[in-house]
């Protein structure tokens, strides 16, 4: 039964350039700023959602300006449509933005769930389950010089965040070293590791043996190798007893059923602009059916993705590993709302209706 009021009435895009701080340097390669896609979603009533489109080109090769067409496109379809049917509506997404489309699909997704809730009068994190009302995140260490992640993990420790992703990539060696200064500069924290897939997983285990020779022993090593080596992935688990997160090796509900059955993860990575808000939601309750391990990521993105990242994590409740730091890159701040705070809490306790952050 279609809803008085919550009609899909206009779908509009802004595009945002912000600058960065320093760039974001993974394997894959490099960004000095952010270029994001603002999506604002008017339902009948007047009831306004807001989304991102944040794709990372080094990541997966999307821009944001083949997402903002996409949202554009896919949103006329939408137009006229019910949003007190949400599920169809993500659903019908994935169909029209099936491959390559997973920022854009995040975009219209926040946005339509961010109207939704607001109408509803109920937080976001309430539709995802209501665990909790609290995460905490990590901050990452990006490619660069021993000194300069030494510099870094100061600062992260001035932050009173207890626990540091530290990109990978160069050779074991040098990651080693790298590894080492940070642990030197902020011992208690707890290490992950990520290398993007750009190791194999001999380089993964080269550096692990580095690392234990000097008494490090990371808590978690993402992607250890190539996306689609998932024996690579199980031969390095087995060998060095490590946790592996499924990043790459992560982008639809079928990869993270044979992520589950073959155990070639232990955490999986939900990122809402590789997968689109239902694709990670729905990932995210097969790991958690499946015993696995969660942890909720993202791109380089404002605090309004971030913010919805923060409420899915919250909504599932028991995330372990929550990797939502870029705002803190950025120079600027787009929105106004939640946003990355002291010790890397996002605290959602205020946010009565929808996710709580719009854009500037």
């Amino acid at each position: 039964m279609r809803r008085v009021g919550a009609e899909i009435v206009e779908i509009s895009t802004r595009r945002v350039l912000v600058p960065m701080k320093e760039p974001f340097t993974i394997a894959g390669g490099s960004s000095a700023e952010l270029e994001t896609v603002f999506t604002r979603l008017t339902l009948a009533d007047g009831t306004v959602g807001h989304g991102e489109a944040s794709p990372f080109p080094a990541f997966n090769g999307e821009t944001a300006a083949k997402s903002e067409r996409q949202i554009r496109n896919a949103g006329k379809r939408w137009l006229g449509q019910d949003a007190a049917a949400w599920r169809t509506r993500l659903e019908e997404l994935e169909e029209v933005l099936a491959k390559h489309g997973g920022a854009a699909r995040a975009a219209l997704g926040i946005a339509l769930l961010d109207a939704w809730t607001r109408r509803a009068g109920m937080p976001l994190r309430t539709l995802f389950g209501g665990a909790t009302n609290r995460v905490v995140s990590d901050v990452t260490v990006t490619l660069g010089s021993a000194d300069e992640a030494f510099a870094a993990a100061r600062r992260i420790r001035a932050l009173g965040v207890r626990m540091i992703k530290i990109k990978v990539g160069g050779t074991a060696r040098e990651d080693a070293a790298r590894v080492a200064a940070v642990a030197k500069a902020h011992p208690r924290a707890a290490l992950t590791l990520d290398a993007n897939q750009g190791y194999g997983p001999s380089h993964s285990l080269a550096l692990v043996r580095l690392l234990r020779a000097r008494g490090i022993q990371p808590v978690l090593f993402e992607q250890p190798a190539e996306a689609d080596d998932l024996r690579g992935l199980i031969a390095f688990h087995r060998k060095s007893g490590i946790p592996v997160a499924a990043d790459e090796s992560l982008r639809v509900r079928a990869d993270a059923l044979k992520l589950a059955r073959t155990g070639a993860a232990q955490v999986l990575n939900l990122k809402l602009m590789k997968m689109g808000v239902l694709e990670a939601w729905d990932c995210g309750l097969i790991a958690r059916a499946s015993g696995l391990g969660i942890m909720v990521g993202g791109m380089v993105e404002t605090p309004l993705a971030m913010g919805a990242a923060a409420h899915l994590a919250a909504g599932l409740g028991g995330v372990k590993f929550v990797d939502l730091d870029t705002p803190l890159w950025l120079t600027k701040n787009p929105t106004r709302g939640v946003t990355f705070g002291p010790g890397g809490v996002y605290d959602l306790s205020g946010v009565k209706a929808g996710i709580g952050v719009i854009p500037r």
